[in-house]
């Protein structure tokens, strides 16, 4: 008797998660459909990877390779060699270098509009049942799984499903009707993205910067050209945005320097308030959740899809490996499942939050000490070699 799996959310992380389990579909009896608001345009990417860009581990790079897809991404993906962490205004820096982590690189930074079309391209359609443009108004428990309501095509109809994984964002309506509540921090601070070209290009590394304003990154893309996540205070967030491009670039100049040469050109901004967001629940009798929808976190440590990419695939190798006769929504499975993430959320979200409530602050007395940190990791091998395997993804 064939399993219905619904996952909800056809960006990277559903879409990834339907790849891992599409081969093995057929031996399970799995039948997998991908249920997404916006439709894949014919032989482009999924509008919903936009045009930000998205910075992924050397963890994530050999998820991917499992996966298949490395050698088509590889080409559209630019390596992180070099990742350089320093304090506006203080002395205190550390580097961390691909080679002397053994690695090829640190990371990578690929556009989402790169990955979702690569990721679309390798579902294959006989197994992954798109549902787009499609949106699940309600779901309740059944006597097996879930009974959704669709909306497909502007008709409302009844889908019944034995494992319901909701992945479609930070702002998932499903998760409000499911009575799932998520905790909120936020940070104060908005994220202004954008694609910059300098005189001299980045070679390949990735900034990290802090400044008394909040953190900014500049990560290597292709063409020579960086991808800026630079916060600023919620309150001051409008004047930036409306700066006019000179102004604009002259204002990231004072506050990154020039270690990329003169700042020459940005391209079109967005702005993104920052909040720290976690589903209080992730695991229910057939239900799961994944992606933003489960945690959300702030973009400057570069953690947030990398984390939920290993959730996805931790579940996938859960429900391959589950015995043949059970269910894919038994609890215990789905709480297996859980417990198994559980450290790896709680060491990232530290991590990520840590970092950025740290370097935010302004208090004289934790810059000295931050800056203090940054000079002793550059001098201590071991610890920096554990933030690098933070970084990088990896675990222990």
């Amino acid at each position: 008797m064939s399993q219905h799996i619904s996952i909800v959310g056809g960006g990277m992380v559903g879409a990834s998660l339907a790849l891992a389990l599409q081969q093995h579909a057929a031996r399970r009896g799995w039948r997998i459909n991908l249920i997404e608001a916006q439709p894949p345009a014919s032989g482009q990417a999924q509008p919903s990877f936009d045009a930000r860009s998205t910075a992924l581990s050397h963890g994530s790079h050999l998820l991917f390779e499992q996966l298949g897809i490395w050698a088509e991404l590889a080409g559209q993906a630019e390596p992180i060699r070099q990742i350089h962490v320093s304090d506006r205004g203080h002395p205190g820096v550390t580097r961390l270098f691909a080679e002397k982590e053994r690695v090829p690189a640190l990371g990578y930074v690929v556009e989402n509009a790169a990955l979702g079309k690569v990721l679309l391209a390798a579902l294959d359609p006989a197994v992954v049942r798109w549902q787009a443009p499609a949106r699940v108004v309600r779901a309740e428990p059944a006597r097996s799984g879930w009974l959704m309501q669709v909306e497909e095509h502007d008709q409302l109809h009844e889908q019944a499903t034995d494992l319901l994984i909701v992945a479609d964002g930070g702002r998932s309506g499903l998760l409000e009707q499911l009575g799932i509540h998520r905790q909120v921090r936020p940070y104060g601070q908005t994220a202004i993205i954008a694609n910059i070209t300098s005189s001299q290009g980045h070679d390949g590394v990735a900034y990290e910067r802090f400044t008394p304003n909040g953190p900014l990154a500049l990560l290597p893309m292709s063409a020579g050209r960086s991808a800026l996540v630079w916060t600023q205070p919620d309150a001051q967030v409008d004047e930036v945005m409306t700066l006019s491009d000179a102004a604009f670039l002259e204002a990231l100049q004072d506050a990154f320097g020039f270690r990329m040469g003169a700042l020459t050109r940005v391209g079109q901004r967005h702005a993104y308030p920052l909040s720290l967001i976690e589903a209080e629940e992730q695991v229910r009798t057939g239900l799961v959740v994944l992606g933003n929808a489960a945690h959300s976190l702030h973009p400057i440590a570069g953690q947030g899809f990398n984390l939920s990419l290993r959730d996805a695939m931790a579940l996938a190798d859960t429900l391959i490996d589950a015995p043949a006769h059970g269910a894919p929504g038994d609890l215990r499975l789905l709480e297996g499942y859980l417990d198994r993430q559980r450290q790896d959320q709680q060491q990232t979200i530290a991590f990520s939050d840590g970092l950025t409530r740290l370097f935010s602050n302004r208090r004289p007395v934790l810059a000295a000490g931050r800056n203090l940190g940054l000079l002793g990791m550059d001098i201590v091998a071991p610890l920096k070699s554990v933030f690098a395997r933070q970084a990088m993804g990896l675990k222990g």
